[in-house]
């Protein structure tokens, strides 16, 4: 039991070193932005898909790229656009001859999602039927066409950017496709002094190295790691006591009876549950707390809660939902 638990030391220790190691890459190119990168390598050691969300300008596209370089991976980036085909994705078939015999053949000439990481930059500008080229991708590691299955290399994530639906010539991603997503990450302003501080760096000569600081071999091994964080009984219960009170069907709450017109799923729970573990190994600690869960909750549930129009009239989204419950909803319950 003792040997176990310092194998299981070491390999923190060693976890929260590369962590520090890939966040100080990071830090090189991107000024502030702490929690959306927290949130963004907590996806990545849960071995989930993140959605980020934010104005044009705020440098979403640029995290991904950079955090894709301090990784040792292969690294693709797909620009959505509205005539983006379902086959500028996953590949397409083309016609090749074999010089020696003179046969002609289809060969599968593989999409740019044949990748570890893949960057869906502006998703939503695309319409719902390209966006759903990525779905067998992202529930099932693997792609099919012409009814041959090809597996993709793990770890793969996809890391899709969007910009508020709300702006012009957008495309809102179907609720399945959202699902997909571990995290719904948004991503906000920088402060007066981060702003400065980005105006100095991004406009003179000087321009920082991004190293490689990981491998994909460390990943999946971290990955395997989280699955092996303790979480208790009691934790477990609030977490399906929370998602069940997000659904008006399966809930007396007066609150989400009255703004919300579906709740989240069990794939919820699961995205909870992982996370949770995966912040605790991040921060060194190999058990769930509950502030895990807290912190979590907002980025799991943001997609999976679909409030009602009364609701949106009124100014209430599902972080607000969110928020309410988490207070109302006692541990101890």
């Amino acid at each position: 039991m003792d040997e176990n638990l310092e194998v299981a030391e070491r390999k923190i220790s060693g976890l929260t070193h590369k962590i520090s190691l890939l966040k100080k890459e990071i830090g090189k190119v991107i000024v502030g932005q702490e929690e959306t990168i927290e949130q963004l390598l907590i996806a990545f050691l849960a071995g989930g898909h993140a959605l980020l969300e934010g104005v044009p300008g705020l440098a979403k596209t640029l995290l991904i790229r950079t955090l894709a370089q301090a990784i040792d991976l292969k690294f693709r980036r797909i620009q959505f656009t509205p005539d983006l085909m379902p086959s500028d994705i996953v590949g397409t078939e083309i016609l090749e001859e074999d010089h020696t015999t003179g046969k002609k053949f289809f060969q599968f000439n593989q999409g740019p999602i044949f990748a570890n990481i893949v960057l869906a930059d502006e998703i939503n500008r695309t319409p719902p039927k390209t966006q759903a080229a990525l779905l067998e991708a992202m529930q099932e590691f693997e792609v099919t066409y012409s009814g041959k299955t090809y597996p993709l290399d793990r770890p793969f994530f996809i890391l899709a950017t969007q910009n508020p639906i709300e702006q012009s010539g957008t495309f809102p991603l179907p609720e399945a496709q959202q699902d997909r997503f571990l995290f719904y990450i948004k991503v906000g302003y920088p402060t007066a002094l981060e702003e400065a501080t980005i105006l100095m760096n991004t406009t003179g000569a000087k321009s920082e190295e991004v190293k490689k600081v990981i491998s994909g071999e460390a990943i999946l091994e971290l990955q395997k790691l989280v699955r092996d964080v303790p979480i208790s009984e009691d934790l477990i219960n609030y977490v399906a006591k929370l998602i069940r009170t997000t659904r008006p069907e399966t809930t007396n709450n007066a609150y989400v009876k009255e703004w919300v017109s579906w709740g989240a799923g069990p794939r919820a729970g699961q995205a909870m549950i992982l996370t949770a573990k995966a912040r605790a190994l991040q921060d060194g600690r190999f058990a769930v707390t509950l502030n895990d869960l807290k912190k979590v909750a907002l980025p799991v549930l943001r997609h999976r809660i679909i409030v009602n129009f009364r609701a949106e009239a009124e100014g209430i989204d599902s972080d607000k939902v969110s928020k309410t419950l988490l207070e109302e909803l006692s541990f101890t319950n």
